[in-house]
């Protein structure tokens, strides 16, 4: 096998895996792993659970497709089981992150058009990252992400995270236009930069303040990463719009976008789509998802875990030369570098067997499955500060 009839979109390096279980994963040569990255932030149960797989084995034996022309009894169910959890009454489901955040983009223009704004804007962050399609990429910012690829459309305007002088400017500069406000609680790609809680209480009383919707990508931080189902109830806020995927599936592509009542109907029959969005399968197993983690009190484990990664990196990572910084909460943590580190993968999976991420080029980024126990902790903290010695 090669991958020369692959178009050289990705870097990976030169490990391939066959098998997983828990926070462990087998290489085809046979060597174990700690997974510290749960395949960027997915499988958050840990691969190959149990339940997870008999979901899936029974519910691929019963039925995988209608399309959304049909009630599904899955989808229905797991809509009811979201709604419980964030407090918004109305999700729409598709196969992705990045078009959960086209829903949300939608919305952000019907609402504004709803006020009588012919062209409307949406305030975003610098540093922030959504996705990869054109319309998510006009949301995310870094120049790298959209080199080559022209105009990008032009209806969001982007001010400094965590500034609230910049939010004042922008409001006064073109308030009149602007319909909303989309956000990362935690920006992960640009080097787990975590929003105040004061910063996201101001931005919901900002919004309430002018109409505007408070919009929350919580695709990377939502469904337990942060010790809470999502990284806004921290804040004791109620954002408009929230947008998930990544560890609602635990591996199995799906991506939601939950709204509260009177956005979510701002969609009329027809005005949105998708063919495999919400399947049997999917929805299956994102109901099995949510049962796990609380049968299994991962919100708790992660909270615990997550304070002991983090406080055992700062104490004996955090002094080193080469650190700028040790920042995180729940299981997403970023020790910043003063240099470029990517090789530093290879080298944690090579010597460790520990799989990390690097994010940005000098941040190491830590999303480990929120099964982690007390030993991964100390393996992980001891791996890295190893890493960092030798540089």
């Amino acid at each position: 096998m090669s991958a020369h009839h692959l178009m050289p979109t990705y870097q990976p390096l030169p490990l391939m895996f066959s098998h997983g279980r828990g926070t462990r994963l087998w290489d085809t040569a046979g060597r174990e792993y700690l997974d510290a990255l749960a395949g960027v932030a997915v499988t958050s149960v840990g691969h190959s659970h149990p339940d997870v797989v008999a979901a899936i084995a029974e519910q691929a034996g019963l039925l995988l497709h209608t399309s959304n022309l049909y009630a599904i009894d899955w989808q229905q169910r797991l809509g009811a089981k979201l709604a419980e959890k964030s407090g918004l009454a109305l999700a729409f489901f598709n196969n992705s992150g990045a078009e959960a955040n086209e829903t949300a983009l939608k919305l952000a223009r019907l609402h504004g058009h709803s006020r009588g704004i012919a062209k409307p804007l949406v305030v975003v962050m610098d540093n922030a990252f959504h996705g990869r399609t054109l319309a998510t990429l006009a949301a995310s910012d870094g120049a790298h992400l959209s080199a080559g690829l022209g105009q990008l459309p032009g209806d969001c305007i982007k001010i400094r995270f965590g500034d609230l002088d910049a939010l004042a400017n922008v409001t006064q500069a073109f308030g009149q236009r602007i319909a909303a406000v989309l956000l990362e609680p935690i920006q992960g790609e640009s080097g787990v930069h975590v929003a105040s809680t004061a910063y996201l209480r101001a931005l919901r009383e900002h919004c309430d303040n002018h109409g505007w919707l408070l919009m929350l990508d919580e695709i990377q931080t939502g469904i337990g990463r942060t010790g809470q189902w999502f990284a806004y109830q921290h804040a004791g806020i109620q954002p408009d719009v929230v947008t998930l995927a990544k560890a609602l599936g635990n591996g199995i592509p799906i991506g939601a976008c939950l709204a509260s009542t009177t956005v979510g109907r701002l969609f009329t029959p027809g005005s949105h789509g998708s063919t495999f969005g919400g399947n049997p399968l999917a929805c299956r197993v994102g109901c099995t998802v949510l049962d796990i983690i609380e049968r299994e009190q991962l919100l708790e484990n992660a909270t615990r875990q997550g304070h002991a990664l983090l406080g055992r990196l700062r104490s004996e990572v955090g002094s080193l030369p080469a650190v700028k910084a040790v920042r995180g909460m729940g299981l997403m943590i970023g020790v910043e570098l003063d240099r470029p580190c990517r090789e530093l993968m290879q080298r944690a999976a090579q010597e460790h067997g520990l799989l990390i991420n690097v994010t940005r080029g000098t941040t190491i980024r830590l999303l480990p499955p929120l099964t982690l126990d007390d030993a991964e902790v100390q393996r992980i903290v001891g791996t890295i500060r190893a890493l960092l010695q030798a540089l």
